[in-house]
């Protein structure tokens, strides 16, 4: 397993760094779409815009949670606290009901999930982490140790947010089932049957359910899923318009760039342009 000091994520399954030493050999390298990211900031203020009615003070402890192949930046140059990277491989063989728990706190259809802390819980998570990071820290350490460590880190994150998911409705447990076979289906398979099929239920019915919870049918989140991994390989890869067109199973490059502009009110290249440009402006982001 890769430590600290070795960048290069291609073989790395776990990556753990202080956010003030994190290199920009991590935030550059084109394998990091692959992990999920845990960004714990540390009594400093929220990345993302609160509630103009929010009582709760901006500053304090955060937790981020970016799940894999999003595009969305946060910029945290400066900011005192954690990160923890890692593959969905590491928690192979865990059982379905973790997995979906993982997947609901990750907010896995949109761009990141935001967690606050009390001082008690950071303190619990504090301990956690400290674990975690000598046995990541050792010339020698032990990966089902670590991997163990962040079961527990992640199961207390689960426990904070509990309270936003009804751990008894069955709907939403169907919500990110189909999320989860999205994730490993959505470049061969684009229509609703086969999803459902998969749930146990008919399309319709997938169809109802989704509108209730995301207020999305089924169709316009696969939509959704296919832009996200368009507008990653704009960013992230060297290959043309025309080549993530036809890797994205589009027949011609016209048919994708209509289909793109459909979805987001901008041409595949008015985006490329636009992202190249907040790139630059934004050094040292969490892309």
């Amino acid at each position: 397993m890769n430590t600290a000091s070795d960048f290069n994520l291609e073989k790395s399954v776990i990556y753990i760094r202080n956010l003030n030493n994190c290199p920009p050999s991590y935030l550059n390298d084109p394998n990091r779409k692959e992990f999920f990211e845990i960004v714990w900031l540390k009594n400093e203020n929220a990345l993302h815009a609160l509630s103009p009615h929010s009582e709760i003070d901006s500053k304090g402890d955060w937790i981020y949670l970016i799940p894999p192949y999003r595009v969305h930046q946060l910029n945290k140059a400066g900011k005192t606290g954690e990160l923890i990277s890692f593959k969905r491989t590491v928690l192979e063989g865990e059982d379905k009901e973790f997995l979906l728990d993982l997947f609901k706190i990750f907010n896995v259809q949109g761009e990141f999930s935001c967690l606050r802390l009390d001082k008690e819980t950071a303190k619990e998570l504090g301990s956690i982490y400290s674990l975690i990071e000598n046995e990541y820290h050792k010339p020698e350490n032990n990966l089902i140790i670590i991997k163990a460590l962040l079961k527990v880190f992640i199961l207390k994150l689960i426990q904070v947010k509990e309270h936003d998911f009804t751990s008894q409705d069955i709907n939403q447990k169907r919500v990110y089932e189909f999320l989860m076979l999205l994730e490993s289906n959505y470049q061969q398979i684009r229509n609703t049957d086969f999803y459902a099929g998969k749930i146990g239920i008919s399309s319709k019915r997938l169809n109802q359910i989704l509108k209730d919870k995301l207020n999305k049918t089924g169709m316009q989140i696969i939509h959704d899923r296919i832009i996200l991994e368009a507008k990653r390989k704009i960013i992230h890869s060297e290959l043309t318009i025309k080549e993530i067109s036809y890797d994205l199973g589009f027949s011609d490059r016209p048919y994708f760039s209509r289909f793109f502009k459909k979805q987001t009110n901008q041409t595949p290249e008015e985006f490329q342009k636009q992202a190249k440009n907040h790139i630059e402006s934004k050094f040292n982001t969490l892309i």
